[in-house]
């Protein structure tokens, strides 16, 4: 009989790529994910990992069982979350991700609720873009993550994931007290044409969708410093150094040297969760989403 833990770690493998990656979303040493491997090749009488430079790679045996292995993996998920639901307790361990903003603006009030109300159930968060949220999931590394799109540019939800709505949050310009904007009731962004912006990383979710509409406006941004952190970016434009747009989530306090206005046409980020739906009835997972919603009804 196929042991289900070596099972776990083959497909961790395939999913991660290597054994450290299948180490780290494990948590266990990679000593230990070569040890279930030789066990499993035993156990099935073929070998299923060949070297490949300095690491390793699936040979066709482990592609098959791999390709199994993450059916019978969604199965067993399936039934625990049936048998959760069955009992209808919140217990166990929960995992969670949300990006940087989100983490700050909903996790304090949420995870204490879900400890006050669910003592038995063990919580770990952590920070993580929404990109990597979402792979999280997908691999099984996380059971919830806190993700967004943009009311202008969403972001695509794979299969096999469900989401609920946390809250939209509206999004403003900030500027430094004394900046020539600073004293309107509502801008709008090409009047920013000649600013410099100080925007998200390369490659993150958000800074594309801040180049991709200001570029839709006709105007192409002027960068000149990237954080990821929203308290950064307001550091930045305290001290007069470029715009940026300040979320409602997160963003407070905020920086006496730094004012926000509206924009003429609204912006908004659309918050929501994401899972796994062979995990959908799972009354931890239920119990988060909750206690996320009463969280950010709490935002303003």
């Amino acid at each position: 009989m196929l042991n289900l833990e070596r099972l776990r770690t083959l497909d961790a493998l395939a999913r991660h790529g290597s054994v450290s990656g299948a180490a780290a979303g494990l948590h266990i040493t990679t000593s230990a994910v070569s040890q279930q491997m030789s066990k499993l090749e035993r156990e099935v009488g073929q070998q299923l990992l060949a070297k490949n430079g300095r690491g390793v790679r699936l040979t066709d045996a482990g592609r098959l069982l791999a390709e199994h292995a993450a059916r019978i993996l969604s199965q067993v998920e399936l039934a625990q979350s049936d048998l959760e639901a069955q009992r209808g307790q919140v217990v166990g361990e929960l995992r969670l991700s949300a990006f940087p903003t989100a983490a700050r603006g909903l996790f304090p009030t949420a995870l204490a609720a879900l400890r006050a109300r669910h003592p038995a159930l063990r919580v770990r968060s952590c920070e993580l873009e929404p990109e990597r949220g979402i792979a999280g999931v997908i691999r099984g590394d996380l059971d919830v993550a806190v993700v967004l799109d943009w009311y202008n540019k969403p972001m695509p939800l794979p299969e096999g994931l469900v989401k609920a709505p946390i809250l939209d949050d509206p999004a403003d310009v900030a500027m430094s007290a004394d900046h020539r904007l600073a004293g309107r009731d509502e801008v709008d962004l090409a009047e920013f044409a000649e600013d410099e912006w100080i925007t998200w990383g390369e490659g993150e979710f958000c800074h594309e969708w801040l180049m991709f509409t200001l570029r839709s406006k006709g105007i192409e941004p002027i960068v000149g410093h990237r954080a990821a952190e929203t308290h950064t970016q307001l550091g930045l434009v305290a001290a007069g150094l470029g715009v940026c747009v300040a979320p409602l989530l997160g963003r407070h306090p905020m920086p006496a040297e730094v004012v926000t206005v509206p924009l003429r046409q609204r912006v908004r980020r659309h918050v929501y969760v994401v899972w796994r739906a062979d995990a959908d009835r799972r009354p931890s997972i239920r119990a988060a989403v909750r206690a996320l919603q009463a969280a950010a009804d709490k935002v303003g």
